[in-house]
């Protein structure tokens, strides 16, 4: 993979991370995957919200 480097994004209703590296395997998504290609259906755990309310941050 030409850019390894993973990435954090941010709920912009409630705050909740989601980082690349580790995932979210509690809601079903392994280690490693990467923010396109979780499912466009996908809502955060937290809150509810749609991917389109999430944004990519930098930690």
């Amino acid at each position: 993979m030409a850019n390894s480097q993973y990435q954090t994004w941010m709920c912009l209703i409630c705050g909740y991370i989601y980082d690349e590296e580790t995932g979210s395997p509690e809601e079903g998504i392994p280690p490693g995957t990467r923010w396109a290609d979780i499912p466009p259906n996908w809502t955060c755990p937290e809150c509810g919200a749609r991917k389109d309310d999430f944004e990519m941050v930098a930690l």
